[in-house]
């Protein structure tokens, strides 16, 4: 069962309540980051590829992979890093010891925890009731390791709210506008300093020139004046973490998620 943890946002205060995503190790074990209750959570302002990764040891086989980072998007714009409690890749043992062949290994004085029947699909963020005719099914994340991994992980979650003909540009035009299709546009921005006003009101005037929804998705956030902008334009703002599971920030992207396109 995934483990979850209370946390508090430096920003602005707000409390939310984090959930570990579980993935699978090689064995085909669920794996999830041991969570570090009660250490400092952090803003993700300034990263770097390098630093988004945590090693965690598998229960089962006593593997040790590669998982992204926790990190969870507040309401404000802000990207809050989670802290775990990690495990070197060269400590053969592990945190509890050699890996017994013939089953798991549980820590000390832990209590068992079953195994989950699958891994979750959903994002932790728990998004206005969904009103469309028919329902979606679970979004299938995809693992973001480079800027391009970005731009394809946001036209995947625009197909499933529903936009078809969602195509990538094969070189970023002037426009900066990353995703098109018949009805929507989409900006990505993977880099990792929040997204500017200016951004926004480019972004709208595109979807406005097109006649098309305009959604964005950046990687760190949104400053405070470009998250306000948006708001006044019903422009839909989304935050996506290395696990290519974007989150909406604002109310625009809140009701599109829940009507779908």
């Amino acid at each position: 069962m995934s483990e979850s943890l209370p946390v508090r946002c430096p920003s602005c205060g707000s409390g939310h309540t984090f959930t570990a995503s579980v993935y699978p190790c090689v064995c085909g074990a669920p794996v999830t980051p041991p969570l570090a209750p009660g250490a400092p959570v952090e803003l993700a302002t300034h990263r770097t590829w390098e630093d988004e990764w945590v090693t965690v040891r598998c229960d089962e086989c006593g593997t040790a992979c590669e998982q992204p980072r926790p990190e969870l998007g507040c309401p404000c714009g802000a990207v809050l890093r989670i802290p775990v409690r990690t495990t070197p890749v060269d400590d053969p043992a592990g945190p509890t010891g050699p890996a017994d062949p013939t089953g798991p290994t549980e820590r000390p004085g832990s209590p068992e925890r079953p195994r989950p029947a699958g891994i979750p699909e959903r994002p932790a963020h728990i998004p206005l009731p969904r009103t469309a005719a028919s329902p979606r099914p679970a979004f299938r994340p995809l693992t973001i390791r480079t800027s391009h991994d970005a731009v394809t992980a946001a036209g995947l979650y625009l197909r499933w709210l529903g936009f078809k003909s969602v195509v990538q540009a094969d070189e970023r035009p002037a426009s900066g506008i990353d995703l098109r299709g018949p009805d929507v546009i989409a900006q990505v921005d993977p880099t990792m300093s929040p997204a500017s006003v200016r951004s926004v009101e480019c972004l709208w005037l595109n979807g406005l020139n097109a006649s098309a929804v305009s959604v964005y998705f950046s990687l760190a956030g949104y400053a405070d004046d470009a998250r306000a902008r948006a708001d006044d334009l019903g422009l839909p703002l989304f935050v996506m973490d290395l696990t290519g599971s974007p989150r909406p920030v604002n109310g625009p992207a809140d009701e599109l998620v829940s009507a779908g396109a």
